[in-house]
């Protein structure tokens, strides 16, 4: 069984605001992933930190759990630990876990699935979206990498494991998980493209 973190705890100092209610096509970028995860049709693991109750109502009438991550500012790995211990707590018996992030407003289902087909097809213990020369999130993990998660430490995220361990790891093309968002022109650079977008058609 699949299941999925999506990653929500910090503070998005970059920005100045929180990036996790920011709007995105009628929908908070937290909404948004949220969503994408659920319809994936895994059980999700919504993961907070510095803006816990600011962000509970975005998540209000979704299947996923939440859980606020005490130590979310000694960073991502901390967050993605506090994960997998509230996955297992659950007892939830999943052979692959996804680690998505909520400021990816392009990730979709899709996406979600390729990840799982390219980790059955290629036997790789991870799968991770490739966006020009970089290996990223949202990232698959098979039951074989989950021991290298539960050692990360708490200031790495998961690109430390992926540059670390490339012989494990195939890859699912994204070109589109280049945008992220954590700065103020980030954020504009994404809505002039919504725009632009909205003008074509």
């Amino acid at each position: 069984m699949p299941a999925i973190i999506l990653l929500a705890a910090g503070a998005s100092s970059r920005l100045g605001r929180p990036k996790q209610l920011l709007a995105y096509q009628g929908q908070t970028l937290l909404r948004r992933a949220a969503e994408t995860a659920v319809a994936a049709g895994a059980p999700v693991v919504v993961v907070t930190g510095a803006q816990h109750e600011a962000l509970l109502p975005e998540l209000a009438g979704l299947p996923v759990q939440v859980v606020r991550c005490p130590d979310w500012a000694a960073g991502m790995g901390a967050s993605i630990k506090c994960g997998l211990q509230q996955l297992e707590s659950l007892r939830a018996d999943f052979t692959t876990l996804t680690v998505m992030l909520c400021d990816q407003p392009h990730v979709t289902s899709a996406l979600l699935g390729q990840l799982a087909e390219t980790h059955a097809a290629s036997g790789r213990p991870i799968v991770a979206s490739q966006y020009g020369d970089t290996l990223g999130v949202p990232v698959l993990f098979g039951s074989e990498a989950l021991p290298l998660l539960r050692q990360l430490p708490d200031s790495a995220g998961a690109g430390q494991l992926l540059k670390q361990h490339p012989a494990l790891v195939a890859a699912v093309p994204f070109p589109a998980g280049a945008v992220d968002v954590d700065t103020e022109a980030q954020y504009a650079a994404l809505l002039a493209s919504e725009s632009g977008r909205a003008a074509g058609t």
